[in-house]
């Protein structure tokens, strides 16, 4: 079939939106009517030619949400007209990892995925006869995408397509670290450095696991003003004082029990460690740095007690938490619908990815008729 996509076919330069062809669903993939896919950090990151796994020509996008139209060849957990959230972080259930139950990175396509195909090491992607490689293992800059079972999530119809797609990365991101990788205690101190979408997550998840106190750090004035609507009881301004001082102060010296960084920049991620409460705290770094960048850390921290731990997608297993995470929705639970700043077209990608370095908003999301 035909369709319309944005393509990314060169680093540095603007994406390219075009007409490619994509093939049939095979064996244990299904073909989605995307309805709406946020404009994620992670889009933009491998654009700009930062991304040492980045390729291109391939088409970008990976936080979906659409209705299923075709199914392959022995796919049994979806029907024609569910409605699905896209997965970059899929779950087999039978991969060694899966069956831990000590992580959410799923090996059973990790492999290929990274490469920019599909699990069988082939596109459903083409322009002019040529192969087209797929991003993240979703390219939901598109009308249509062609992606493993396994890597889709069957949610509750009731919920809005435009707020469940944000629950394929950037929401989920925050809210899982919060609720169920660092499983933040009630009546607890939590410090959220960055209040983008993941730092914004991680504050409403907080504030639903009973934190007590929701300190907000970010160097944007709006962004604090919204961290203070979704939950945050205080605010530091970064560009203004020392925030670890600032916390420090705040907690008798000893720091937060829980500590959220959603930056990227490997000074914020420093400032989210030595900001943990000495004796227990736990810091999750959540950001994804830049090309070759290190984390320093004074081994003092970590001897005296505070740990460290990373959370992909928050830790979330996406077949399993994306529907919770929409059922609270339904329930009245969890409101993000404040999360979607913009609403735009597929045409208008690019202006997506100027209003999020302009800061203007949380998150912008394109629309499908």
């Amino acid at each position: 079939m035909k369709m319309r996509a944005a393509v990314l076919e060169s680093f540095g330069n603007p994406l390219v939106v075009q007409q490619v062809e994509l093939a049939p669903p095979r064996a244990g993939e299904a073909l989605v009517r995307l309805k709406a896919c946020g404009v994620c950090h992670t889009d933009l990151y491998t654009a700009s030619g930062v991304d040492p796994s980045g390729y291109a020509p391939c088409v970008l996008g990976h936080e979906g949400a659409g209705v299923v139209e075709e199914l392959g060849e022995g796919v049994q957990s979806l029907q024609v007209g569910d409605h699905v959230v896209t997965l970059f972080s899929p779950e087999c259930g039978e991969c060694l990892h899966c069956r831990s139950g000590k992580t959410n990175i799923c090996l059973a396509i990790r492999a290929q995925q990274g490469k920019g195909y599909l699990p069988d090491g082939t596109t459903r992607l083409s322009r002019n006869g040529e192969p087209l490689r797929h991003f993240m293992g979703t390219s939901t800059f598109a009308e249509y995408t062609v992606m493993p079972e396994i890597a889709l999530a069957k949610v509750d119809p009731a919920a809005s397509f435009e707020t469940t797609c944000l629950l394929a990365c950037g929401a989920t991101t925050g809210l899982a670290a919060a609720i169920w990788k660092a499983e933040v205690e009630q009546g607890s101190t939590v410090a959220v450095f960055g209040c983008g979408m993941v730092g914004l997550g991680a504050v409403v998840g907080a504030k639903l696991r009973g934190a007590e106190r929701i300190i907000a750090v970010d160097r944007s004035p709006g962004r604090l003003e919204l961290a203070r609507s979704f939950g945050a009881t205080e605010v530091l301004r970064a560009d203004e004082l020392d925030p670890v001082a600032a916390i420090l102060d705040a907690t008798a010296g000893f720091g937060a029990d829980y500590t959220f960084e959603a930056t990227g920049r490997v000074d914020v991620m420093g400032q989210a460690v030595e900001a943990a409460r000495m004796g227990w705290g736990l810091c999750t770094i959540l950001g994804v740095a830049g090309r070759g960048e290190k984390l320093e850390i004074v081994p003092r921290l970590l001897i005296t007690g505070r740990r460290v731990q990373g959370g992909s997608f928050g830790g979330a297993r996406g077949r399993t938490h994306v529907p919770q995470l929409v059922d609270m929705m339904v329930r009245g639970e969890l409101d993000l619908d404040g999360f979607v700043s913009h609403r735009i077209s597929l045409d208008q990608v690019n202006h997506g990815f100027e209003l999020m370095e302009a800061k203007d908003g949380i998150r912008s999301v394109i629309t499908f008729p």
